[in-house]
């Protein structure tokens, strides 16, 4: 990974202010072209009700006004935001599943510098797809993250399908105590297992908020979930519910949700029949572990507008280019554990464990003892990932700034969905195909963030 010196710093800053907003590169992942004003985001300590126990202190958030805003972009059309850090340490924003300019990608020491306490950031680029993804810094993330620093990004295209109402929800636990107040974000035992739950589950920072939607109407219910550890097995109840999009691509074929688990990083998008009667309620069911959840609900009102899925027109494909496996180069990639317990110093926060491992090599951290990308891949060239997951434990497990599509697992029957995060079950293995067509270094990591923290991160280098 590129160590960034303080004089690497300062020229990475120099070239962050020379692409920065209104000024146009081209390029297939080039920044925006014409970008427009940018959209302010100051990174802020605030406080919000997330419990009856009064507000809850310490909140991280862009702006004083409770949740993330959700951002919404044009695909293929000029977007630019403005990072401010009025936070007491380093923060960076990273474009969940994005596939923009490796510069703009907000990791730090590997694609931008730190944005230190007083400092900004010029994040521009064009998205080239339409979807549900999401945004969060790439700094210190068990807490910054924790704290509240997970917003939605709804990408629009106008050639999607006309729905009658639309419904986003941003899906994360916090680690409150009984007083509403944060306690410790993790227990080091956790950690080495599953990830440390959070003891209050929201949904737009509400407990089971309910919301009201056309009777009889079509609704696209875009989910993300952007906890840290949580995952979900999401049921419907009282409405018929399709899936349409998976991780903000459509799926090769719609299906009705019955069961899905989807993990930290995912997105699912669902068209939602709501029911013809007024005052009829759906509820969107979290049901994995011992006893159903509700997370959210939808209320019919008004008179019936007697939409049927079958009205809706299909979502169009993104982009991404498809893999020539006949030419594809395969790449090992084994998710362990590791025997390794030893605390690394971080600028950008540490849990002072090694727990995890990917191709038995643990992730040291931010420090200045680079360590050699796990792949060296060649500009426009397909490649296959052979994932293994030799653990007890399910990996959500990321890619930064390209997208793969599933061609096989050793375990179930899957479906050839493009994506960016594939949630890998024990004992599976699993191959995922892609072209490597966005230059610099990207992370891969499990998103599990105790599990990204304590070892399971490294990176691939496209040149």
């Amino acid at each position: 990974m590129p160590l960034l010196s303080r004089r690497n710093l300062l020229k990475a800053s120099a070239v962050a202010g020379a692409y920065g907003v209104g000024i146009g590169i081209a390029g297939k992942f080039g920044f925006a072209e014409a970008a427009p004003e940018p959209q302010l985001l100051t990174a802020v300590k605030t406080e919000a009700m997330l419990t009856e126990a009064g507000p809850t202190r310490d909140i991280m958030s862009w702006g004083h006004d409770g949740m993330p805003p959700v951002l919404r972009m044009r695909k293929g059309r000029a977007y630019a935001a403005r990072l401010k850090n009025r936070l007491d340490e380093p923060t960076t924003i990273h474009w969940h599943g994005l596939r923009i300019d490796n510069r703009m990608d907000g990791v730090p020491f590997m694609t931008q510098p730190y944005v230190y306490t007083g400092d900004s950031f010029d994040y521009a680029f064009t998205p080239p797809d339409a979807g549900t993804f999401w945004y969060h810094p790439h700094c210190n993330t068990l807490t910054q993250m924790g704290h509240g620093m997970t917003g939605v990004i709804v990408v629009e295209d106008p050639a999607d399908p006309e729905f009658d109402a639309e419904v986003v929800l941003n899906l994360r636990d916090w680690r409150l105590g009984g007083n509403g107040q944060f306690i410790a974000p993790f227990r080091p035992r956790d950690a080495a297992k599953t990830g440390t739950y959070g003891t209050v589950r929201t949904a737009n920072w509400h407990q089971e908020p309910r919301y009201d939607a056309p009777a009889g109407g079509l609704v696209r219910l875009r989910i993300a979930v952007t906890d840290v550890t949580r995952i979900f097995s999401l049921k419907m109840e009282g409405a018929d519910a399709t899936v349409i999009a998976i991780d903000g691509n459509p799926v090769p074929k719609r299906f009705s949700l019955d069961l899905l688990q989807i993990g930290p990083g995912q997105r699912l998008d669902l068209a939602v029949r709501m029911p013809h009667g007024e005052g009829a309620v759906a509820t969107i069911e979290d049901i994995r572990g011992t006893a159903p959840k509700v997370i959210a609900s939808l209320r019919a009102v008004g008179s019936s507008l007697k939409r049927d899925i079958g009205d809706l027109g299909p979502l169009v494909d993104n982009p991404v280019p498809k893999a020539d496996l006949s030419a594809a180069e395969q790449i090992p990639l084994v998710l362990s554990a590791t025997a390794e317990n030893a605390a690394v110093e971080s600028i950008c926060g540490t849990l002072g464990y090694s727990f995890w491992a990917i191709n038995k090599v643990p992730w040291p951290g931010d420090t200045p003892d680079p360590t050699a990308p796990l792949a060296e891949l060649k500009l426009g060239k397909s490649y296959v990932f052979n994932l293994e997951n030799t653990t007890p434990h399910a990996h959500p497990i990321h890619l930064h700034g390209m997208s793969f599509t599933v061609i096989s697992s050793s375990t179930r029957e899957v479906m050839p969905l493009t994506s960016d995060t594939y949630l890998i079950q024990p004992d599976e293995k699993v191959q995922l195909a892609f072209v490597a067509d966005n230059p610099g270094d990207w992370l891969l990591h499990c998103h599990i963030i105790e599990h990204q923290k304590t070892g399971m991160t490294s990176y691939l280098r496209v040149s």
